[in-house]
């Protein structure tokens, strides 16, 4: 195909003088690995088709919602008989009470839920709860987490723990950050030396059990246990983010593994999305009945959506999470994924690419790295020139990676065996090319 006749180049450009870098989130991009980015015509299953009509396996799957695939039959049904009946009322639905059921029943360290349109939402609005529950300011998190774009949570580590954390992105005051402490993932020693030092002030740590946005980097059973220890011991809260591994990594949530390694484990605010929604903008955030009766209209911490529990979103997520907690599925999705992962670590040392890999549920993530790292220092050393090559050779080949060297992978339901094997051949003729 000419460039001439590349309909994703001539919207791009289009894009460019309408949309700030052409495209209405960053991820979407292709600045990390150049070239131009594929603009999705229409999806089905384990499949998207550009504007070009060129076919692709998708393992990004609208970044984690599509646990399914695209257009489930039985998800579809709900939504258009939603859609049929309104599309936002501005009032309380009782599809809403039934996914917050569904939610509870799936995650029992939550007694209450409050569902929100997006992640950002839904993280912004846990930190805020926290800080009126707790009456503290301080917030601690780690080092390549991310929790959505508020403008707390967008601060890089400092020097130290005597040197808070500055902004990561221009507009955000830095009387915004001073409150918010920084520390490296996986490093207990750094978050004991904290605690020491500012525990009676800390309102909450928030983390991610598997940090997806390092690609797929989990947090030890040492690292858990200590922050949740340390959380009780000093009266703060510990706020879980499952807004990537919730329902995907298992039914239960990445809490729900855990828990089977630290007994009694559950953390106090747990942060919901992706999946809940099934492809439509819905998050939530919940956590034990005395936090989440300090909310509007019960307490006096403020939170609301026009949008927010929207009929349709509602029928999609409600619908999702019933398909999914079909015995056995979680299991098989395991499989799935470790089938894929399995493969294209074998190419990788056929190849003699140095090659790690990691995977739980449908959430995956590898690395040109011969270990597995375990912080953000350590998945700096990862040689994004050839992470490049690699995307762009499987990209030419029909299977759509992540456009970043740093974000996690999924695998849908949708995906057969005969879509891996491609995908694990394809990988096969790259490798020998880097």
């Amino acid at each position: 195909m000419t460039q001439s006749t590349d309909l994703n180049l001539s919207i791009f450009e289009r894009a460019k003088r309408v949309i700030p870098g052409g495209v209405n989130s960053p991820v979407r991009a292709f600045n990390a690995v150049g070239g131009t980015p594929r603009f999705v015509r229409r999806a089905q299953g384990a499949y998207f088709w550009d504007q070009n009509e060129q076919q692709f396996t998708d393992y990004i799957g609208s970044w984690g919602p599509m646990i399914l695939g695209h257009g489930h039959p039985e998800v579809l049904a709900a939504v258009q008989a939603a859609a049929l009946e309104g599309f936002s009322f501005g009032a309380p639905t009782e599809r809403e009470v039934v996914l917050a059921e569904k939610i509870l029943s799936l995650m029992p360290s939550m007694d209450m839920v409050r569902l929100v349109s997006s992640g950002t939402e839904a993280g912004m609005s846990a930190l805020r709860l926290a800080r009126g529950y707790t009456g503290r300011n301080k917030i601690v998190k780690f080092n390549g987490c991310y929790h959505g774009h508020a403008d707390a949570l967008l601060v890089k580590a400092g020097s130290g723990l005597a040197t808070f954390g500055a902004s990561s992105s221009a507009g955000v005051p830095q009387d915004v950050v001073k409150d918010t402490v920084v520390l490296e993932y996986n490093d207990v020693s750094q978050l004991e030396q904290a605690f020491a030092q500012f525990g009676g002030d800390i309102a909450c740590v928030i983390m991610e059990p598997i940090a997806g946005n390092m690609n797929f980097v989990r947090a030890s059973v040492d690292f858990t246990r200590r922050i949740r220890e340390l959380t009780r011991e000093h009266g703060a809260l510990m706020i879980y983010d499952e807004v990537m591994t919730g329902f995907r990594v298992a039914l239960g949530g990445a809490q729900s593994v855990y828990a089977q390694q630290i007994p009694g484990f559950e953390p106090d605010i747990t942060v919901m999305g992706k999946v809940i929604g099934g492809g439509m903008p819905l998050a939530a955030f919940g956590a034990r009945r005395a936090i989440m009766e300090k909310l509007s209209p019960l307490g006096p911490v403020y939170q609301a959506g026009t949008l927010s529990g929207n009929p349709i979103a509602t029928a999609c997520g409600l619908r999702t999470l019933e398909l999914i907690s079909a015995p056995g599925f979680h299991e098989a999705l395991h499989a799935r994924t470790g089938r894929l992962m399995a493969g294209l670590k074998a190419e990788a040392d056929a190849a003699g690419i140095p090659f790690s890999v990691d995977h739980q549920g449908g959430l995956f993530g590898f690395y040109l790295l011969p270990e597995l790292p375990a912080t953000w220092a350590e998945v700096m050393k990862t040689d994004g020139a050839l992470f490049n090559r690699f995307f762009h050779g499987m990209l030419e080949r029909g299977h759509y990676f992540a456009p970043a060297l740093y974000e996690a992978g999924f695998v849908s339901a949708a995906h057969t065996e005969a879509d891996i094997d491609k995908t694990v051949q394809a990988a096969r003729e790259v490798f020998k090319t880097l």
